[in-house]
């Protein structure tokens, strides 16, 4: 009889020199420095810093966004990087960052913003001199023309009193935050915090957030460039649309693929659409989606006070088993899902048109990315801190889309977070000096070792912006 080999016993000891974990995450450190967003950070927070003395406030806050990228949840987890100084260099203390958090008042704030923008353009045009560029977006099989900008809401629960947390429509308690992604490649563009009361389809909000993401494209992208914005029905408000459509004047190029409640003339009209004008749906990889069918109900529904063009699209499909379904629904047997869109006919077919906003439910995904990089939890009290914290979570995103970008390939290039923490950013390394040089020695046995290392080599090349 063989018996299984056992694990060779330990001697456990916190003794070791020389040994360093999270070693990947310099590499977002190094990319900050790389794409500027560290310099621009300084100067949009150098009035925090008056005497000029102590960390400078855009290094603070720079090393607050990789902390959150690394999947840090408190200001407290400073110390992974703070702790490994030869890694890191010096890192702030935890009081320090909390005063810098403290005194990011709303003009500061936007000074911030200004700073993520300037560093985005930087990253894109280095995309641009190292590769194909920014990626396009994706659905039905196919690459979709120009920007495609994802808005959502989610709940983020509270489990004591803060500033401005308040009852959510879930019957929960917390804040209710307005989200903007660039499906192209993740980028997290805009985020606009709100107590949990806030309303889900408010057009004001809707407008400010969709601005703060507009403001983050580069000028050379932002007009000339199609700009499709998706959202879910909470976005179908017409003085959203309206403001859509008048962004055109400006050169900026929007589109609209929204979600539209299944209203009573919407039923109606559903009822009345004969068999023959259905069509199969598609899947995302292109192929035909099984028991799905679209069809237009434009000349069928009233859309007065929409913009001119706009349309009316429905799909209808067999519902999977634990579907929740209305009473329309469950007569039909079907389950519905409309949306509107203001693409002209003659750019796309019925069915491409209804996968790419069907495309829009990747924003779940970047929203739950989103809440284990910093947005899911907010560590204080006071609501202007937390609006501060959220603009270095979008941060904490961008610099893991950059890395993505400009420094991975293959399945890494797609991955999601918690991947990226898992194979690169959580590595361990030892230190050696030698040759006046300090080097970071990844384990020859790391499954991800050469992946790792080539990140670095890529860093290395990518060309710096003129200081």
């Amino acid at each position: 009889m063989h018996t299984t080999g056992s694990r060779p016993k330990l001697a456990v000891s916190s003794d070791g020199r020389g040994v360093v974990n999270h070693a990947g995450s310099r590499l977002l450190a190094d990319l900050a420095d790389a794409t500027g967003l560290t310099a621009s950070f300084t100067d949009a927070l150098r009035r925090l810093r008056p005497r000029g003395t102590g960390h400078a406030p855009g290094r603070i806050a720079v090393d607050l966004s990789v902390m959150l990228a690394d999947g840090g949840e408190a200001i407290t987890d400073l110390a992974v990087l703070r702790d490994q100084p030869e890694v890191f260099g010096p890192v702030a203390s935890t009081p320090t960052a909390w005063r810098l958090l403290a005194g990011i008042d709303p003009a500061t704030l936007a000074a911030l913003r200004a700073a993520r923008a300037a560093a985005r353009e930087v990253a894109w045009t280095q995309a641009a001199d190292t590769g194909a560029g920014i990626p396009a977006a994706h659905a039905g099989g196919r690459d979709l023309a120009g920007l495609v900008l994802d808005i959502d809401a989610t709940l983020v629960t509270c489990h004591s009193e803060k500033e401005k947390a308040a009852a959510t429509y879930k019957r929960g308690f917390g804040y209710h935050p307005l989200l903007c992604f660039l499906d192209n490649t993740g980028e997290a563009l805009a985020g606009v915090l709100r107590p949990g009361n806030a309303g889900a389809n408010t057009a004001a909000d809707h407008i400010a957030v969709l601005g703060h993401a507009l403001a983050q494209i580069p000028d050379a992208h932002r007009h000339g460039t199609p700009i499709l914005i998706r959202t879910d029905s909470a976005g179908g408000a017409k003085a959203f649309l309206t403001h859509l459509r008048s962004l055109r004047s400006r050169g900026i190029h929007t589109f609209f693929s929204v979600g539209h409640p299944v209203t009573e003339p919407v039923r109606r009209a559903i009822r009345a659409m004969p068999e023959r004008v259905w069509h199969p749906a598609l899947e995302q990889d292109g192929s035909l989606r099984t028991g799905a069918e679209v069809a237009e109900l434009t000349s069928m529904v009233d859309l007065d006070g929409y913009p001119d063009g706009t349309r009316i699209i429905v799909r209808r499909e067999r519902p999977h088993p634990g579907a929740r379904l209305s009473l329309f629904d469950l007569d039909e047997g079907m389950r519905h899902q409309v949306f509107l869109t203001d693409t002209p006919y003659g750019e796309g077919s019925l069915q491409h048109l209804e996968v790419r906003h069907r495309a829009h439910a990747r924003v779940e995904d970047r929203i739950r990315c989103g809440k284990t990089t910093g947005f899911g939890r907010f560590p204080s009290r006071h609501f202007a801190i937390y609006t501060a914290w959220l603009e270095l979570s979008l941060t904490a995103l961008d610099l893991l889309a950059w890395m993505r970008t400009l420094l991975l390939e293959g399945e890494l290039a797609t991955a999601e977070p918690k991947k990226l923490r898992y194979r690169l950013l959580h590595a361990a390394a030892r230190i050696t000096r030698g040759g006046r040089r300090l080097r970071l020695r990844i384990s020859a046995t790391w499954p991800w070792r050469n992946e790792l290392t080539s990140a670095f080599a890529r860093l290395t090349a990518l060309p710096r912006p003129a200081t």
